[in-house]
């Protein structure tokens, strides 16, 4: 009996830490490629950003420039890019702060 709780120990252990994590990502990018829609941005894997133009089943036509559209396979996308949060306060919050920073120095200086 003791020879059996090793081994169930270890394999409760690769399960927690290797074999959940992995049907995670998975369901995440099968949800992922179910959701995307015409005029979403996305990443391939290799790299190439661009808007989807069309989908069809298995294959998606995403428009890089202008002048360029390429069919990739719906596989292919890594990540869809996120609409940025207008940060505008933030922004001048920290424009104010650096031009404190700055005054700061140099008035020690003096």
């Amino acid at each position: 009996m003791e020879t059996l709780i090793f081994p169930a120990i270890l394999f409760l252990v690769m399960y927690v830490v290797l074999i959940r994590p992995q049907q995670k990502r998975q369901r995440e990018t099968v949800e992922l490629l179910r959701s995307l829609e015409v005029g979403d941005e996305v990443v391939l894997n290799s790299g190439i950003h661009g808007f989807v133009n069309s989908l069809e089943d298995d294959i998606m036509w995403l428009t890089v420039s202008p002048d360029l559209d390429l069919k990739v396979s719906r596989s292919a996308v890594a990540h869809r890019v996120l609409d940025p949060v207008d940060t505008e306060d933030d922004d001048e919050e920290a424009e104010d702060t650096v031009s404190d920073m700055a005054t700061d120095f140099i008035d020690s200086d003096d």
